[in-house]
């Protein structure tokens, strides 16, 4: 099927800014190309239709109150932006990793994703700025998510969360991580979260998958940027073999917590995105699994712009609102009935 219009118009907005490409760039460079987030920022700036639809629900979404803390990472202190929704609490949590392949993007550029989720699902978001690559490389920001990770869950009634009912989640290459860190807390004994919400993730370096090809040249993410990031996020290609790197390639993947895997039509990593799910399912981790049509890499934050972008968010906010449920149920010895795969 051919692309949404809404989406469409977002695609064109960003082709407008005329930015180099991410492949051809440095790094620092790169952090300064214009977003999704810039494109919908323009869009409503130009038209007073969507100035009227945004006065009537902004985007990106008000909460109840946004907060910073100092969290510990592996080599020092990283910085968390805390969104908590209206009420008293304590409220369920989700530690949250932005994409931007290990390499570019930050806290702003996925704050529309955040806000979004803190109110759909009701919880606490910790949106974590682990270190990136190349300054940093693998496994550093895996470090630091583990950490992070770690710490939310140790001390999250100091941000008005429940200890008994933390996700994980993140998009892209910060979904890589979240479902790393799980099997980085696995291995070696550590807290283990309820829940794991994967957006579009980063699972295999390969690169050798069907929607690779299908979406060579798609936007705004194409094939020929995919061994850009992972050329700067590795210290050395044999690393993109690692679990910890690429989770396809661990041997064994029981244990994890029930997972939604949500993946887009047009995107060079749907393939080993919905393959992570099919290996999760299959090594018995419950599993609910969804591809949107018409849409592409990273339209998950753009809920104010594109209906199915909206829709994807409530799908995830349910996934987590079942899981937060069913753990409460479970601490309550109340019956209980099974995550849905």
């Amino acid at each position: 099927m051919p692309v949404d219009s809404q989406m469409q118009a977002v695609l064109d907005q960003l082709t407008k800014f005329g930015a180099p490409p991410i492949e051809n760039s440095s790094p620092e460079i790169a952090r300064s190309l214009p977003t999704f987030k810039n494109a919908v920022e323009e869009m409503v700036a130009e038209n007073a239709a969507m100035r009227s639809i945004a006065l009537l629900k902004p985007n990106p979404e008000p909460v109840g109150q946004i907060s910073h803390i100092l969290i510990p990472g592996a080599a020092g202190d990283i910085v968390a932006r805390v969104f908590t929704p209206k009420g008293h609490g304590p409220f369920p949590v989700l530690v949250y990793f932005h994409g931007g392949g290990w390499v570019i993007a930050n806290l702003d550029v996925y704050e529309s994703s955040c806000r979004a989720l803190c109110n759909a699902a009701e919880c606490v978001v910790v949106s974590v700025a682990y270190r990136q690559a190349p300054e940093h490389k693998y496994p550093a920001a895996v470090d630091d998510a583990y950490m992070a990770l770690q710490s939310v869950m140790t001390n999250a009634g100091n941000i008005n969360g429940d200890p008994t009912r933390i996700a994980v989640g993140g998009e892209s290459a910060g979904a890589n991580l979240a479902t790393v860190a799980c099997l980085k807390a696995r291995a070696e004994g550590g807290q283990m979260p309820i829940a794991q919400l994967l957006i579009y993730p980063v699972t295999d370096s390969a690169m050798n998958t069907p929607s690779y090809q299908e979406n060579a040249n798609a936007k705004p993410l194409n094939a020929a940027m995919m061994p850009w990031f992972w050329h700067h996020y590795l210290e050395h290609e044999s690393q993109g073999r690692e679990p910890y790197a690429s989770p396809m390639q661990a041997t064994d993947l029981s244990g994890l917590p029930p997972a939604t895997v949500l993946t887009a039509e047009f995107d060079p990593l749907r393939d080993e995105g919905e393959a992570y799910a099919r290996r999760l399912l299959d090594a018995g981790v419950p599993v609910f699994a969804k591809r949107y049509d018409g849409v592409t890499h990273e339209f998950f934050g753009l809920a104010g712009a594109v209906p199915k972008a909206k829709q994807a968010v409530e799908d995830a906010a349910k996934a987590l609102k079942e899981a937060f449920a069913l753990q409460g149920e479970v601490i309550g010895s109340r019956p209980t009935t099974p995550v849905a795969s």
